[in-house]
């Protein structure tokens, strides 16, 4: 049996061996540990003209969030919404997200983000669940709501569109859609009007850190959603280390006039709750937000705004990296760079190309999940030489300060030796409190206060953090465990393949076969087939991870961006 202190030891002992240099070894609170509104407060008092949210060139001022979102409060309050009610919002990217979120937080209310892509029986599921009796919803997106309004009681709406924030000249490219005539349902609150209207002040409320803030539903690919109860507490732990480790803070909790971040994520998910919400607001920085992805206005916002940092997908950026236009934009501000690899992953060609672009480094973003708030790890400072790409897949980093993280056995819970293959373990102080009004499942994954995260993953030598996949996922071909992710990240360094899904069909002889389902850059498409993908996989991988290869038209995605594995492994089956 390994000795739980003598792990930690040595693991300890790595990580300060191998801590980078420019990055502190502890989280920077420059307000110290006080509720998320406070913060805006704060920025509000010290920095009242400072750009908090440029939105298509409307520019919102700390001052002026930091007003709205007391008016939502004590608009709020005036409804009779108190601590501890939960406050559905069902908005796009739009500056209202933020004045209704630190509204929500302002008066110890919950904030229950929800997709915006969802269906009439998914949001029907989550307001009831939630128990969400006051929503704020997006004008194009109140027919949804209205069309479960028989379904789920509801005492409160209020409606805003994206016109209500757009300015008359646009200064970057808006999407299709975003300035359609502005609606009004009759029977909602139009939220704006309604916000300049109010003269009552915002109510005093004492916030308890740990009492219930929000309620992150996670993704859904099994079962129905279940509601991760995380706190203010939770909030201010991820936007502590996530903008120390990235550099938004220096020691001294110093504030940078010139730190503009771009962010076009979903507010809803986690990722965007994190990179959108909370990060600029926390260390009183500019983010330029849009309503979604769209290249061309990337690269103009960018440009326009001398954006220095930004997260994105990786097809993100490799479709910047093959635009038309891409030589019309100067885009060497950025100095920081993070993606996900969900679809395509990080190849050292990409980051090659990224570098050369604009000057900054791309980079993998964090090991996280939205029962942690996500941000676990870090790797700033890990790619000198490509190292992080040489190794295991994904490469994820270091914990952040005061996170741990445990590799065990999944059957028997017990610590494996650093380099071994198992389930990561995680005890942090942004983990969710449990799943809402589901004790059963909290107390199936939650353990002596260690979250059994389901996800596999090794210690390398040198105390770097691999996630190899979901165990769910993993697949026993001869005895011998493969991990999909370890496939994907090989098929993208082929230049044929634009994307990939890994996935295992049942095989009386090997047990288990991986199949990847990959689709074809335009320029590849009808001038390669599967035979000599394989071909080239025989060459590149051991024998017994080389795949079937199906190619496909596209891939089935979910809202962040991940291949939906459970309707590959339905067309796996139909066709059999």
């Amino acid at each position: 049996m390994i000795d739980d202190r003598d792990y930690f030891a040595r693991l300890d002992t790595l990580h300060r061996r191998n801590w980078p240099a420019s990055v502190p070894t502890e989280a920077i609170y420059p307000h110290g540990e006080v509720p998320v509104g406070d913060y805006l407060r704060a920025w509000a008092r010290e920095r009242p003209d400072h750009r908090a949210i440029v939105f298509y060139g409307t520019e919102i001022s700390y001052a002026e969030l930091n007003d709205l979102s007391d008016r939502f409060a004590a608009l709020l309050h005036q409804h009779g919404v108190r601590g501890g009610d939960r406050v559905a919002v069902l908005l796009g990217n739009c500056p209202q997200f933020h004045v209704v979120f630190y509204g929500i937080q302002k008066l110890g209310a919950v904030h229950v983000p929800v997709n915006p892509l969802f269906k009439a029986h998914e949001l029907e599921y989550e307001l009831n669940d939630a128990g969400a009796r006051v929503v704020v919803v997006l004008d194009q997106l109140a027919p949804l709501l209205q069309s479960v309004g028989g379904q789920v009681p509801l005492d409160l709406v209020f409606v805003t569109g994206f016109r209500d924030m757009l300015p008359e000249a646009p200064t970057i490219a808006l999407p299709p859609g975003l300035d359609a005539p502005r609606t009004h349902p009759e029977g909602m609150i139009d939220l704006m009007p309604a916000l300049r209207g109010c003269t009552a002040a915002a109510p005093q409320v004492a916030i308890d850190l740990d009492a219930v803030a929000a309620l992150n539903y996670t993704g859904g690919t099994t079962g129905m959603p279940k509601g991760c109860v995380h706190t203010q507490r939770d909030m201010l732990y991820t936007s502590a280390t996530g903008c120390t480790m990235s550099g938004m803070l220096d020691p001294g909790g110093g504030f940078d006039p010139g730190d503009v971040s771009l962010n076009f994520l979903s507010l809803f998910w986690i990722a965007g709750e994190n990179v959108g919400l909370l990060y600029p607001i926390f260390c009183g920085s500019t983010v330029v937000l849009l309503a979604r992805w769209d290249p061309v206005a990337v690269m103009q916002a960018i440009e326009r705004y001398r954006v220095r940092r930004t997260v994105m997908l990786v097809d993100n950026a490799v479709e910047i990296l093959e635009h038309p236009e891409v030589s019309r934009h100067d885009l060497r501000s950025l100095k920081w760079t993070r993606v996900s690899s969900f679809i395509r992953k990080i190849t050292p060609e990409y980051r090659r190309r990224w570098r050369e672009l604009t000057g900054s480094v791309m980079a993998e973003g964090a090991w996280g999940m939205t029962e942690t708030h996500t941000s676990d790890t870090f790797t700033t400072g890990m790619q000198d030489d490509d190292m992080d790409l040489k190794g295991r897949p994904v490469f994820v980093g270091i914990p952040m300060p005061g996170t741990r993280i445990r590799i065990c056995d999944f059957e028997t819970g017990a610590l494996l030796p650093i380099g071994a293959e198992g389930e990561i373990v995680v005890d942090t102080p942004s983990l969710f409190k449990g799943y809402w009004n589901k004790p059963e499942a909290s107390a199936e994954c939650i353990r002596d206060g260690w979250f059994h995260t389901g996800d596999i993953g090794a210690w390398d030598e040198d105390g770097y953090l691999h996630f190899l996949g979901r165990r769910k996922e993993m697949l026993k071909v001869k005895g011998m465990s493969v991990f999909p992710t370890e496939i994907e990240v090989l098929l993208a360094r082929h230049p044929a393949i634009q994307g990939c899904g890994v996935i295992g069909r049942e095989d009386a002889d090997k047990g288990q076969v991986p199949v990847a389902f990959v689709t074809l850059n335009p320029g590849h498409q009808g001038g390669i087939d599967a035979a000599a993908l394989q071909a080239w996989c025989r060459e590149q991988m051991a024998s017994y991870k080389v795949p079937e290869v199906r190619i496909v038209a596209q891939l089935p995605l979910t809202a962040t961006g991940k291949v939906k594995k459970h309707e590959l492994q339905a067309q796996l089956e139909n066709r059999a």
